[in-house]
């Protein structure tokens, strides 16, 4: 079994989800999204940190995958996504766990089957996979569908590699 944190990083809300994936079944352990407010943007960027310490403390994942920058609508949105994934980064390596970054787009394939799904058929393929009853804050369900998105190529790399030992 290996526990998967997923994080989409941002300013205002930060997605968390936490998984288990054993082989190809994946199952929810928790999820939620970290409210960073509105006030001074350094402090927002300590929530980040702080919280996300608490939950990799709490949670003790094993491994952390976060989405990356995508291009924002304007180049101050797009600095200030970045200082947030370096927050969550941050986190993550001070408590010496390996991050894995994966494209948005990437993300929507493996879990709506393309990449330029909106956050609704994120939110709906993440609650169906998940089997998670109800409504998904958006936030939390891309960052259940970033630890989906890594349990699954951990697993296809997985068989990859068995394959090319019997070769």
């Amino acid at each position: 079994m290996v526990r998967i944190l997923g994080i989409d990083p941002g300013s205002r809300y930060t997605g968390v989800g936490i998984v288990d994936s054993v082989d190809r079944h994946i199952t929810a352990v928790h999820h939620q999204a970290i409210r960073c407010g509105n006030g001074d943007f350094p402090q927002r960027l300590k929530t980040i940190y702080s919280e996300l310490s608490e939950l990799i403390q709490q949670y003790q994942p094993h491994e952390i995958a976060v989405e990356t920058v995508f291009m924002a609508k304007n180049a101050q949105a797009a600095l200030k996504l970045g200082q947030a994934r370096g927050a969550a980064i941050c986190a993550a390596v001070s408590q010496d766990k390996p991050v894995h970054e994966y494209a948005p787009k990437a993300i929507k394939q493996a879990v709506v089957g393309k990449g330029g799904a909106d956050k609704t058929q994120v939110q709906y393929m993440v609650g169906l996979l998940l089997n998670i009853k109800g409504q998904i804050q958006a936030d939390a369900a891309d960052a259940l569908a970033v630890a989906i998105c890594h349990a699954n190529s951990r697993w296809a790399l997985g068989r990859l590699s068995e394959a090319a030992k019997i070769t």
